[in-house]
């Protein structure tokens, strides 16, 4: 028999060995591990049992004569005895893994090398975004401090402005993401920031023809009859071309610059680990919601880099304005045309609302009409469509060759279910009338409030608040919204993205009217178009499908209702009524509550077990299995074994309590 042989039949006895000792200390512990883990652990334990053990436990018989025919039944115990250590000795080494580095803490070696790489790039960019903080000297308005003067205030307000303008687009985005939010942030820092221009370099033609190529599997020149490499605009996510369809159709195609995805998730990565920092760290962190706010900048901004997600808005936008018959006009997609980076829609002629300004007079157009379709075109979306532009500013809002007007731009749109709409409108109502009971009740319905609120402390506030704005002799604007988003935040209730996306929407509308008419009113349009709203909701025709709506859904619960009305009266007369009352109705509910009683009934039993074991051990007199060790300790070791495997089963549950078993595998 060759060396070879016998060496390759060691090996594969020792694969057994070590596959059995996983197994069984993986089925004890009944949590799962990753294979590396398991592997390592059963041959470390496998090798001390062999080779501290299993020595000490012989060490009468290692030189010394053959063990008599007598003996030989206490040394197979003890052989056994050994051979189960080794799986104790497997469960130890992963308990105590566990605890000191969680499953899932590092990452698989095959990602090592790529997730190195990563980590440089990512610090080389987390370091220049930190000196670019550091050299605009922005270390007051990390660490929260408010002793500055306001002059300080608006330097510091520049220089962060300009140190997001310097840091890229995902920074940029950023900016005029935190310029719509008067709630969170001074009003000097939120003026500043509305300066960021969402503008870069064109990308040259020849690189937005293989994107287009690569995007839509097919040759420009058959897909469009004409296509002006000279882009209309170029923005820091995409640029915008005009073209010609092979049908005629005049249109544009927005280009999603190349790489850009790639950049914009590793400055996520930067903004919302610095945001889980500022909120552990400041208290003006966490009184924002930095982290919060981050995941939802990361969600919008990745929103806007998949066209996909902007061809479904404008086709939901289109078709809610052209079935209400809307003054003003959405392109039209061409799904089957465009991709995650390549976007088609119907081309407007017309000119921007900026740039079209001073030539509304000599064309006939008047701009306080304008003003008035465009604020009420927007707020027949936000109350009649449930879905709206969130950015109207005049750059996204086109004049048309008739005078009539288009919106354009809708890679960001906010949706408001049926039930946020009834509750803004019982806000506003509340404005209107001012009811402070009203205008609580309906603040308190859309936004989640703490568990210590003052409610009577929050009603007179917001009673000092109406008296302030909503007086005979007041003017009140878009001041009273913000004040009003202040006052909220200020009593700890976390105001819905949603909502905060309407008064973003129209702040943004009212610069937009006010660029039009300077002497144009937003609020008194709003309550004009809200009296106006609540007379179409009791007209007769829509109070009748309202109704009948409403007595549709609630036709099945009225049946139910009369069945289990009349089933109670038939128990009450009969005398067979009863009460039935189940604790723990929910699954959930019940295995948590298992696993506890499991916990503790494991606890006590490895407790009784180990104390049985260590008194078993030290009975003095007994029965003798080999010179050195007596039937009352090989007992007592045997409890305590048992008593080591339950203790290990808790403290296992206990340190993987925080992931999920099926994470593993």
């Amino acid at each position: 028999m060759s060396v070879l042989f016998i060496l390759l039949i060691g090996l594969f006895f020792i694969g057994v060995n070590i596959a059995v000792v996983a197994f069984v200390a993986v089925r004890l512990l009944n949590v799962r591990f990753t294979f590396a883990r398991v592997v390592i652990a059963a041959t470390l334990s496998q090798t001390a049992v062999q080779y501290l053990l299993i020595p000490v436990l012989f060490q009468d018989y290692a030189a010394g004569p053959d063990p008599r025919a007598e003996d030989v039944p206490s040394l197979l115990a003890l052989l056994v005895f050994a051979l189960a250590c080794a799986p104790l000795a497997a469960m130890v080494i992963l308990v105590v893994w566990e605890a000191i580095l969680p499953v899932g803490s590092i990452p698989p070696i095959r990602t090592w090398l790529s997730n190195f790489r990563a980590r440089m790039r990512r610090s080389r960019r987390y370091f220049k975004i930190l000196r670019l903080f550091s050299k605009h000297r922005l270390t007051g308005v990390i660490r929260g401090r408010n002793d500055q003067t306001p002059q300080q205030r608006a330097e510091l307000a520049v220089s962060l402005r300009t140190a997001l303008d310097e840091a890229g687009v995902t920074f940029v985005k950023l900016g005029q993401l935190l310029s719509t939010r008067r709630d969170i942030l001074p009003a000097v820092y939120v003026d500043e920031l509305a300066k960021l221009q969402d503008g870069a370099s064109p990308v040259p033609y020849e690189e937005v023809r293989i994107q287009i190529e690569n995007s839509l599997r097919a040759p420009v020149a058959e897909v469009f009859r004409e296509f002006d490499p000279e882009p209309l605009a170029a923005a820091s996510i995409a640029q915008v071309h005009s073209a010609r369809l092979a049908t005629g159709e005049k249109v544009v195609v927005k280009v999603q610059r190349p790489g850009i995805r790639d950049t914009v998730e590793r400055d996520l990565d930067i903004v919302q680990r610095l945001a889980s920092k500022l909120e552990r760290h400041t208290d003006w962190g966490r009184d924002m919601g930095a982290r919060k706010l981050a995941e939802g900048f990361a969600e919008s901004l990745r929103e806007e880099l998949d066209f996909h997600i902007e061809c479904g808005n404008l086709a939901a936008v289109h078709a809610a304005t052209t079935g209400r018959g809307s003054p003003v006009h959405v392109p039209r997609a061409f799904p089957e045309l465009s991709s995650g980076d390549v976007l088609v829609m119907e081309r407007f002629d017309g000119v921007s609302l900026s740039q079209a300004g001073p030539d509304l007079a000599g064309r006939g157009l008047d701009s306080s009409a304008i003003a008035g379709v465009l604020v009420g075109e927007l707020l027949d979306e936000i109350m009649v469509d449930g879905i709206f532009h969130t950015d109207p500013h005049p750059g996204n809002i086109l004049v048309l060759g008739d005078g009539s007007l288009g919106f354009i731009d809708f890679g960001s749109v906010g949706r408001l279910d049926r039930e946020l709409r009834e509750s803004l409108q019982r806000i506003l109502f509340a404005l209107d009338s001012q009811d402070v009971y009203s205008l609580s009740d309906g603040l308190l319905e859309v936004t989640t409030r703490p568990d210590d609120l003052d409610q009577v402390e929050f009603e007179r506030a917001l009673g000092g608040f109406m008296a302030r704005f909503l007086n005979v002799a007041g003017q009140p604007d878009m001041r009273m919204f913000n004040e009003l988003i202040r006052l909220v935040m200020k009593f700890r209730l976390s105001v819905p993205n949603e909502l905060a996306a309407v008064f973003r929407s129209l702040g943004t509308i009212e610069g937009s009217a006010t660029a039009l008419d300077p002497r144009f009113d937003l609020v008194h349009h709003a309550k004009s178009y809200g009296e106006q709203y609540a007379q179409k909701l009791v007209d007769g025709d829509a109070l009748r499908e309202r109704v009948q709506s409403e007595m549709i859904a609630a036709l099945p619960i009225a049946k139910r209702f009369v069945r289990r009305v009349d089933r109670i009266a038939g128990a009450v007369e009969s005398g067979r009524l009863t009460v039935n009352i189940r604790l723990f109705a929910d699954a959930k509910e019940r295995n948590v509550v298992t696993s506890w009683l499991n916990q503790i009934l494991l606890t006590v039993l490895a407790a009784t077990t180990g104390v049985m074991g260590v008194l078993l051990i030290r009975v003095p007199d007994g029965p003798a299995m080999t010179s050195s060790i007596g039937l009352y300790d090989f007992a007592g070791f045997i409890l305590l074994f048992i008593s080591s495997v339950m203790a290990l089963r808790v403290l296992v549950g206990i340190f993987a309590a925080g992931r999920h078993r099926e994470d593993s595998y």
